[in-house]
């Protein structure tokens, strides 16, 4: 972030430029010279901050702290200290840099404002949120001070971008008339950390209603980070009208996810170099003035709602390297002028309406035109969610674009055609780790992929690709593979059903195949992993030992049979999908006692026997389908303890007991099925006004088919609030 010249940030902080070019390689700017003593008042502020700070927390965002400044010792020299910097003349603080330390406070110390020579102040990438009391109904809410910046007149350099910080934009930040670069974000980007430790802070919760007062006096001004700051009801039109007129050479502007609405309309603003308005609520087309931005090098419009054509300015963009315009509503072809950037790199145009040829060759064959060749140093292409054609030499694409990373060509309607290329050798020159091939009308896995060198990301779902899976596929170093939704009746592997992955996977797909026998477990666990709809008979016995990082595990629709283990409780299971096969015995008692877990479905089964009755107050299940299983038994009290429950099916079972009034304080709970089971006795306490407020979320109810008595009068309906609203809409 924030990255407009470390050097000319060095040397505003350090008087002589021998001294700025010794600062440490970690991004502190410490002093490295022989440093003249930091004034007291300078110290007694800085330790002042460090008391605020609350060393030993731990909480939802962040478990530990990660320094506890440990060089911040009473009667040493304040320059010193790791993350200050000092004039050599004054021995003014002229520095503060704590970003990425894993600091937590209950907000900003006001003390902070006493280091009123501050060139540079990152407090990025911390936790100053306000705590609230545990138990309430939210766990914490943004705080900043309310008054203070304005003190720091000096700042040319302002990061409080993830540091939990919300409410208005303080006010003083728009005096402070120095400033450079300002970061305010949110960005949901890891941050490595010295420490080994990956973390990116707090989200902000900050607003500005009026962004013309903003930065009506940031005339200086060369990168805005605002990402996530909500901006309403100021229009996009509106910003860049503020913008054109306050701080007309800005050249990085951010402004990701900040609630703008309304056409978009670029201005004067010329000298940007860097632009990022994805994830807001725009309408209307792409100006044709883009092409008059010219120094632009990136730029993001992802996500925004935006329609019409691709403008054919936007071959004016020549230094162009990144391009998003993914996920909005652009139709026609794309622009011929948008294949001839020269120093394009990153190209995403998936998930719109875009039709006509497209061509990934730098040759031209049959009748393609010129015109539509791809740039030669594209690294990254996303064209996934079109409605483009063409046909697509996938060996002969491979050999030529030689610097493909990332190539998505999913759910178009393309022909996928497998020719030799123009090499006969065994490799492609290809650095190719991210290939998406879904639902592109394939019989058979391109003999091309046997020759690549690397993949890491490989999607051939969707197709009609029959056979056996073959063992050749498994020697990549993958973290996704996604084989769902074809026809593959074998897989090619030893006798141990064990697939030797090199890597731990994110995601291992094969559902929706003609796959039977045993399920093949890779032998380094995976994230995800989906067997569902398949032909399926057995688990491996010792199945539960691969499943040591896997928190999503889907079995359903096989003709899986046997007992569930109790060592299936001991991966950090969060779904856990078994439904529609032969399953027997008891349901594990680990189950519903595990803390991960969300959502448990045993659905049409043969499982037997009581429900677990240890359930703990930790637990966090929100979905519990049993439904057609020989369940049998009492309903356990303990279920109150799962105060997240939205969905309870136990339709189709035997379990005899009465409806406990208890279940009708799951404040969440919208789905309850106990149809055909043998409950009894009588439901009227619901006709009690006290309890008006039970089922207060309910909108499907099935008692059906059971053996309850009484009088069923209409304030029962009347009660069920939630299912009333839920009609009408």
């Amino acid at each position: 972030m924030a990255s407009i010249g470390l050097a000319l940030l060095l040397c505003l902080v350090q008087l002589h430029p021998l001294v700025a070019s010794s600062a440490h390689a970690d991004g502190n700017l410490t002093n490295l010279s022989t440093p003249s003593l930091c004034r007291s008042d300078q110290a007694d502020a800085l330790l002042k901050l460090k008391q605020s700070f609350n060393f030993h927390y731990s909480d939802l965002y962040t478990p530990y702290s990660f320094t506890t400044l440990p060089s911040w010792q009473a009667g040493t020299d304040c320059c010193t200290w790791e993350g200050v910097s000092c004039s050599n003349s004054t021995g003014h603080v002229t520095a503060l840099n704590l970003g990425g330390f894993g600091l937590h406070s209950n907000g900003i110390d006001p003390v902070l404002f006493n280091l009123t020579f501050l060139r540079l102040l990152d407090l990025s990438i911390n936790n100053f949120a306000t705590l609230v009391p545990r138990g309430t109904s939210a766990n914490r809410t943004g705080s900043r001070p309310s008054v203070g910046f304005e003190r720091l007149a000096l700042l040319t350099h302002l990061n409080l971008s993830n540091s939990g910080i919300g409410g208005q934009v303080p006010v003083g930040i728009s005096k402070l008339t120095n400033l450079v670069s300002l970061d305010l974000s949110s960005h949901y980007i890891l941050s490595s950390l010295d420490h080994g430790i990956i973390w990116s802070g707090v989200s902000n919760e900050l607003w500005e209603s009026n962004f013309q007062t903003l930065v009506a006096n940031l005339s200086d001004l060369r990168e805005l980070y605002l990402d996530g700051v909500s901006l309403s009801p100021s229009t996009a039109e509106d910003c860049f009208k503020a913008l054109a007129k306050s701080v007309p050479h800005l050249r990085v502007l951010s402004l990701e996810g900040c609630s703008l609405e309304g056409h978009l309309g670029f201005g004067n603003m010329t000298s940007l170099e860097r632009l990022d308005i994805s994830d807001c609520q725009l309408s209307g087309p792409i100006p044709q003035e883009v092409g008059a931005i010219n120094k632009l090098t990136s730029l993001g419009l992802a996500n925004t709602g935006l329609s019409g054509r691709i403008p054919s300015s936007i071959g004016n963009l020549t230094q162009l390297t990144d391009l998003w315009l993914n996920s909005n509503s652009l139709i026609g072809e794309i622009p011929t002028s948008l294949f001839t950037l020269p120093a394009l790199q990153y190209l995403d145009l998936s998930w719109n309406q875009l039709s006509g040829p497209i061509h990934l060759s730098n040759e031209l064959t049959g009748q393609i035109p010129p015109s539509l060749l791809l740039p030669p140093n594209l690294t990254h292409l996303n064209i996934e969610g079109n409605n483009l054609t063409g046909l697509v030499d996938l060996a002969s694409s491979l050999w030529r674009l030689e610097n493909l990373t990332s190539l998505y060509l999913s759910h178009n309607k393309l022909t996928i055609t497998e020719g030799e290329g123009s090499n006969s050798s065994s490799t492609y020159p290809s650095q190719l780790l991210e290939l998406g091939l879904a639902n592109c009308n394939m019989t058979k896995i391109p003999n091309s992929l046997m020759r690549l060198n690397y993949m890491d990301d490989l999607d051939l779902s969707s197709n009609k690709i029959s056979g056996d899976i073959p063992n050749w596929i498994w020697n990549y170093d993958l973290r996704n593979l996604n084989l769902s939704h074809n026809m593959f009746t074998g897989i090619e592997l030893n006798s141990s059903h064990v697939i030797p992955f090199s890597n731990v996977l994110g995601i291992f797909d094969l559902s929706s195949n003609r796959l039977k026998g045993h399920i093949p477990m890779p032998n380094s666990s995976a994230y995800s992993l989906d067997y569902s709809n398949n032909m399926f008979s057995s688990l491996l016995p010792n199945f539960t030992l691969y499943l040591s990082s896997t928190q999503y595990l889907k079995l359903s629709n096989n003709n899986i049979s046997g007992h569930l283990p109790h060592s299936i409780c001991d991966s950090p299971m969060e779904i856990l999908d078994l439904s529609f096969n032969n399953f027997s015995g008891l349901v594990p008692p680990c189950l519903m006692e595990n803390e991960d877990l969300i959502i448990l479905n045993l659905r049409e089964n043969n499982l037997e026997g009581k429900l677990p009755t240890n359930i703990s107050s930790e637990c966090s299940i929100e979905t519990i389908d049993l439904h057609g299983n020989m369940i049998e038994g009492k309903l356990p009290r303990a279920f109150h303890n799962c105060a997240n429950l939205e969905v309870l099916d136990l339709g189709r079972n035997q379990v005899a007991d009465t409806v406990p009034s208890w279940i009708g304080w799951l404040l969440n709970l919208r789905v309850l099925v106990l149809r055909s089971n043998q409950f009894h006795g009588s439901i009227d306490y619901l006709q009690d006004k006290k309890s008006g407020a039970q089922f207060s979320s309910l909108q499907i109810i099935d008692l059906a088919s059971n053996n309850f008595s009484g009088n069923l009068h209409p304030q029962w309906v009347e009660n069920l609030k939630s299912m009333k609203k839920y009609n009408n809409t």
